[in-house]
């Protein structure tokens, strides 16, 4: 059995597969931000309940987080001072020398100011080369004068960022052993250990933002783990990091910058899984929660990735599942300007004090709000029932800040909000695929989070897209990405070698010695060694470009310059398809070696359900009054969708509910249920 624990801004799910009885078994509850370990507890103890299983029955438990990104966002992270090669601590204040992107033409406009204050970067005197030789020895005694100042200025972590340590961190590595000594009670991060390579802003940034969380994260973890090992004895906890894999929780605590968007990252897990079961391996994973709507693209039935992400402005130089995030959840608050323009988010209501019509305390008009008032939510099966409605405050809400303001009736001001808001999650999907080259009628779109599948036809019209696929548990998805998520470490090393000056034997060598330290961190997980999986890809550019493209390398022995040939003609053939050309004639550089050891966990093995199709007069709950554009109020089906069998057809207009979700199919379209419970909904019509 394996539990997924995924902790949103609004709700923590929770999903549990029994592999031996074949089943899923699911619930939600509130997220609790005064201590988010309390959501955890009570969501496992409500699953286990449910189940009627014990906690010594699961092999199997990780957990999704978004607690660093939220520390970012709130900019409560720790206390960190930085560490640095003397004359290089302006690093994180020149940055790239570049103003914010969405603010060219704003002369008052600024990037963000750095996490570590100026008064708290010291430099210390030592050089190493750009050959990784030492040029200047390290002054001790200049580090003992920062440790000593960074500790009475109270700082909760120290960051070690020295010139080209990615090359040779003997320095670091003597400068962390002093930090011991003189503050052992201080967080330590080392960039060697953290972004062992070029690019000295990012690799710095990157660094700081681990230190800036490593306090804050480890509080937690120590917290939850504790609370868990009292409740049920100890326990093995695994962690979703931001690259689609997992870790212990032992090993989260040091390197805290990899849980940045874990949990979205399991959705985009989750979404993979779904395109390759219905055989569809383009897709566009879109997970609309509580608070925030993010997009992933699923390219040949895996999540596409990247070494450049960031929250904010802040760069982040680490492998992570390509996210993009916009503040369009149920919870987004639409509000009116002064002059008189709707706008939705993206700030959220969040859980508290939540939607108005939760009756928790919000007066703020939210999408939840607006799709209550126009009937595709009922008010008495919310999470089930669990969590009553109320209609009244929701229009009171949308009358006053919309309605009124914009001079119109509360059901058009309503449907507004919920154009407004499909309008923002069209512009992100089209962000992160059409401008990158994709052509979204090949791709199926795969809905998720609570509040998604009532928007799910409405953005794939726009979007061109034939065919939307709402799974089951669609409510919580991101937590059974997490249940199929595998174990998983990546290793970088860079070696900045023109193709003519390449050494095979060397770069062999370092690939051989990047695995050999992924396996090494996978046994210490408890991974067989017949169920890791180890693929090696290099980071390549032609010659006086800025950015390289991450190619694939055949994981071969030996490497040799017939490899090096192959991997240089695989790159040219890359960038031709990336960018529609190709310079087989220019000087190509390797810049970076990657390794990526996986551990994988069993698959899922989901039987097929016989074909046997539902009198939709069997599934009807109820016939209610639902809004629609140009037809006002018109009286609409609703179904049971765990009434609905295998090979029903469901014309639209309708509303199909679950315990955690609804979904809405309007007229012009038709869903119908497959044999792995999905509703696959054709626009336009049956397929």
């Amino acid at each position: 059995m394996r539990i997924g624990i995924d902790v949103g801004g609004t709700f923590t799910d929770v999903v549990l597969w029994d592999e031996e009885e074949e089943r899923f078994i699911y619930t939600k509850t509130p997220t609790t931000h005064e201590d988010l370990a309390d959501g955890v507890l009570k969501g496992l103890g409500e699953i286990l309940d449910m189940s009627g299983k014990s906690i010594a029955e699961v092999d199997y438990l990780i957990h999704g987080t978004t607690i660093g990104t939220n520390a970012i966002v709130e900019g409560k992270g720790a206390k960190a001072g930085l560490i640095t090669t003397r004359g290089f601590e302006d690093v994180l204040e020149i940055r790239r020398v570049a103003r914010p992107k969405e603010a060219a033409f704003d002369f008052e406009a600024d990037n963000p100011p750095p996490l570590i204050p100026r008064n708290l970067r010291r430099g210390v005197e030592e050089r190493i080369n750009s050959e990784g030789e030492v040029h200047r020895p390290l002054n001790e005694d200049s580090v003992r004068e920062a440790v000593s100042f960074l500790k009475g200025e109270g700082v909760e972590a120290i960051v070690i960022c020295l010139l080209f340590s990615f090359l040779n961190p003997s320095h670091e590595r003597r400068v962390a052993e002093i930090c011991k000594e003189m503050a052992p009670e201080v967080f330590l991060s080392l960039s060697s250990e953290i972004c062992p390579e070029f690019r000295e802003y990012e690799r710095t940034c990157t660094t700081v933002m681990n230190g800036y969380l490593g306090p804050v994260i480890n509080r937690y973890m120590v917290n939850l783990l504790e609370r868990l090992n009292r409740e049920y004895g100890r326990i093995q906890l695994h962690i979703m990091q931001s690259n689609g894999g997992s870790m212990t929780a032992e090993l989260a605590r040091e390197y805290a910058a990899r849980l940045i968007n874990s949990g979205p990252a399991a959705g985009a897990i989750a979404a993979a899984f779904i395109s390759r079961l219905i055989g569809h391996e383009m897709a566009i994973g879109a997970d609309m929660g509580g608070t925030t709507f993010d997009i992933s693209i699923i390219d040949k039935g895996m999540p596409k990735t990247t070494t450049w992400g960031g929250v904010t402005e802040y760069p982040i130089k680490l492998p992570m599942v390509d996210l993009k995030t916009i503040g369009a959840g149920g919870g987004s608050v639409a509000w009116v300007d002064e002059g008189g323009i709707l706008y939705v988010g993206p700030q959220s209501a969040g859980s508290d004090p939540g939607p108005a019509c939760y009756g928790w305390g919000g007066t703020l008009p939210t999408v939840s709000d607006a799709n209550l008032v126009l009937g595709r939510l009922n008010p008495d099966y919310f999470l089930g029932g669990k969590i009553p409605l109320h209609p009244d405050r929701a229009r009171s809400a949308i009358e006053e800040h919309v309605a009124v303001p914009m001079g119109t009736s509360i059901e058009e001001a309503a449907l507004s909000v919920i154009d407004i808001a499909n309008a923002n999650m069209i512009k992100g999907i089209s962000g992160i695929s059409v401008e990158r080259g994709y052509d979204l009628r090949e791709f199926v779109l795969v809905p998720f989070g609570g509040a998604a599948p009532n928007h799910a036809v409405a953005i794939a019209a726009e979007l061109g897209i034939s065919k939307v696929v709402v799974p089951p548990m669609c409510g919580n998805f991101s937590a059974l990405g997490l249940v199929v998520a595998d174990i998983q470490h990546d290793g970088v090393r860079t070696i900045a070698a023109r193709q003519d000056d390449v050494n095979p034997q060397a770069v062999r060598d370092a690939f051989l010695e990047l695995e050999e330290e992924g396996r090494a961190r996978l046994k210490t997980e408890g991974v067989k060694d017949e169920d890791v999986r180890v693929t090696w890809s290099a980071d390549l550019r032609y010659e006086g470009q800025s950015w390289e493209l991450n190619t694939p390398v055949e994981r071969s022995t030996p490497f040799n310059e017939e490899s090096v040939g192959t991997l240089i003609e695989n790159f040219h053939a890359l960038h031709r398809q990336v960018y529609s050309y190709s310079e087989p004639k220019a000087q190509v550089e390797i810049i970076n070696l990657r390794v990526r050891a996986v551990g994988e966990n069993p698959g899922l093995t989901l039987s097929k359900s016989p074909t046997n199709p539902t009198p939709l007069k069997d599934a009807m709950k109820e016939k209610r009054p639902v809004y629609f554009h140009g037809k006002g109020w018109t009286e609409t089906p609703v179904y049971e969708r765990n009434l609905l069998g295998c090979g029903t057809r469901i014309p639209g207009p309708c509303v199909v509910e679950e315990r955690i979700s609804t979904t809405l199919i309007p007229d012009g379209s038709e869903g119908s249920v497959d044999e792995h419970e999905n509703i696959v909904i054709w626009l336009g019509g049956g397929s």
